[in-house]
């Protein structure tokens, strides 16, 4: 018998031309993901990638495995169809911060407390980047776009926490183009369940270094804390951490060899949220794995309950057919 030959990044590109616009944080994407999966799994066919409608919703094309792009905000919808109807396959869903939380708010929230097993990579630009630049549910307070040319007044939705209180068991944060990604990525792939990540995604044309404050190489130590589960809350080269505040019921900055400082318990789901929402303005922004504790998945409870009630039947779809009210044409329908 033939060993299976491991699959490299090249095997996992497909033969379709890369187009976004250059300098767009989703080809950085893409290619961790396609550097990633080799580790992931061995046979192209038995993943499949489900989109909806955005930039970013291009990826299956990009992608030699299974793809489906779906329709605006129903990728969560369809993937579920998907997993349900083939639970051995391994779904991913590929969304940005419009598909997925304003015309796919109903249908990602019902996928996260259902718990699909399933990663579903949330590319947030804080903007619509396929329809030209209007503001979406992630842009900030004061955003100008065409349909909020005197700036936007709505509060941002915030992906991390709009996920943990919908009912997530995982969620993490990545950037674009940090080196760090693809670990992101292993862990949302290791989680039994829904692996709910945020990718901070820089659209070059209608939003460009809108997160510079935190991702920018001259602030990065400064502004991003990665956590790892049972270490610290550390950043700045260890030399600050993060605590709770007593008095506030918030979290704060205090120095890196103070006793205060938190470690990172991944089931502490009050910290994950607190986490979530630390203002980028004098805080670090969070990132990696913020939230994990398994729980039984879907699709396994919907077999499990198709097993019992099928047991010791038969299947027989006429008697299905004919089972109620039936009834028969006796006559030829009459042409007028």
């Amino acid at each position: 018998m033939n060993e299976q030959v491991k699959l490299t990044a090249k095997d996992w590109a497909s033969d379709q031309e890369v187009r976004w616009c250059p300098g767009c944080g989703d080809y950085a994407v893409l290619k961790a993901v396609q550097r990633t999966m080799p580790d992931l799994a061995d046979r192209l066919e038995n993943t499949v990638f489900i989109s909806g409608i955005g930039c970013s919703s291009r990826f299956p094309y990009y992608m030699a495995s299974y793809g489906f792009h779906t329709i605006h905000g129903r990728a969560c919808a369809v993937a579920t169809g998907v997993k349900l109807a083939n639970p051995e396959l391994d779904v991913w869903i590929i969304t940005g911060d419009g598909d997925a939380l304003s015309i796919g708010g109903n249908h990602t929230m019902h996928l996260l407390r259902r718990n699909l097993d399933c990663q579903i990579m949330l590319f947030n630009n804080e903007i619509y980047g396929l329809t030209k630049g209007q503001y979406s549910p992630t842009s900030r307070v004061g955003t100008r776009s065409p349909s909020t040319p005197f700036g936007s007044v709505d509060r941002p939705a915030l992906p991390a926490s709009f996920a943990l209180g919908a009912g997530a068991r995982f969620v993490a944060r990545g950037i674009d183009v940090n080196k760090k990604l693809p670990e992101v990525l292993k862990a949302a792939h290791g989680h039994k369940g829904a692996a709910f990540v945020e990718i901070y995604q820089n659209c070059i044309v209608y939003n460009d270094d809108v997160f510079a404050p935190f991702t920018d190489r001259t602030v990065a130590d400064e502004k991003q804390l990665w956590l790892e589960a049972g270490e610290k809350m550390l950043f700045a080269k260890g030399e600050k951490g993060v605590a709770f505040d007593t008095d506030s019921k918030t979290l704060k900055v205090v120095a890196g060899d103070s006793d205060e400082v938190l470690v990172h318990d991944p089931k502490n789901r009050a910290i994950a949220l607190l986490l979530a929402e630390m203002p980028a303005d004098i805080m670090p922004v969070a990132l990696g794995v913020l939230y994990e504790d398994p729980a039984p998945t879907f699709e396994t409870a919907v077999i499990e309950q198709n097993r019992i009630v099928s047991e010791g039947k038969t299947p027989d779809l006429q008697a299905l057919l004919e089972q109620g009210q039936t009834w028969q044409v006796t006559k030829e329908p009459r042409v007028e």
